[in-house]
């Protein structure tokens, strides 16, 4: 009777790691959704939860395929040590990333690598007024050193910094191409990120402060036309907003709320 509850539980034991070991890619998309608000999905998951592959989608309507936000398929390898509480994986995407992100850690907190990801402007407009209304293209960047990411009950936390180059920026609504280029850096604490926009370089000046809180944006800045470029940007910044003039120059006030 021993011998056979011995077999019956290495039966048991094999039959679980199986199963285990086989679970589809498409168990990290309600994970994914939830830990984001809502905010995005795994499109056409493929492969196992263990090795897998999927692009990275917008939450959309459940009975309408989501659509894709980023460029490429990520492909993902992580470690069974996973189940020890030890977080060891690898993400790939040559479209999007400059090279494979790792991410280590346990189950609550995970640390990105250093990493670039490649990100079309033209979903700038999803921020709404008035970048829906300008239409932007040329490219952009997302870069960081390193990040920490924490589990909480609200979601997810980061510490570090992140930097967005936007470069060549034009606008359906400008003759003038390109408009010129920029930074903006993100500062994160937990929940809250300071923001700070500069300008790289271009006919266009733009420049503010702000921050993003439990996912919420708000940003306060200025856009000006570079000496000698205000006849040809005149246009696009009354487009912008009501000029006014601060010191020597006419300024366009930039607010997201």
């Amino acid at each position: 009777m021993k011998r056979f509850l011995l077999i019956a539980l290495a039966a048991l034991l094999v039959v679980a790691a199986t199963a285990l070991f086989s679970l589809p890619a498409a168990w990290l998309t309600p994970m994914i959704e939830r830990h984001s608000g809502g905010r995005f999905t795994l499109g056409d998951p493929q492969g196992s939860l263990w090795r897998g592959s999927a692009f990275a989608g917008a939450a959309a309507d459940p009975n309408a395929p989501a659509a894709p936000i980023l460029p490429g398929r990520f492909r993902w390898t992580v470690s069974p040590l996973i189940l020890l509480g030890i977080v060891d994986g690898r993400i790939d995407n040559p479209e999007a990333l400059d090279h494979t992100l790792t991410v280590s850690g346990s189950w609550n907190t995970w640390q990105l690598g250093p990493a670039s990801l490649q990100l079309p402007a033209e979903r700038l407009a999803a921020l709404g007024a008035p970048l829906n209304t300008l239409q932007p293209s040329g490219r952009m960047q997302l870069s960081w050193p390193d990040l920490t990411l924490r589990r909480t009950a609200n979601g997810i936390d980061i510490d570090g910094r992140m930097l967005l180059e936007l470069k060549d920026i034009a606008s359906a609504l400008s003759p003038v191409k390109p408009l010129g280029a920029y930074r903006l850096q993100f500062d994160w604490q937990g929940a809250r990120a300071r923001l700070t926009l500069s300008t790289l370089s271009g006919p266009l000046q733009m420049a503010g402060h702000g921050a993003i809180v439990n996912g919420r944006l708000q940003f306060s800045g200025e856009a000006w036309a570079q000496p000698g470029q205000e006849q040809r940007l005149a246009i696009l910044l009354n487009l912008l907003g009501q000029q006014r003039q601060r010191g020597n120059r006419n300024v366009v006030a930039l607010e997201f709320q």
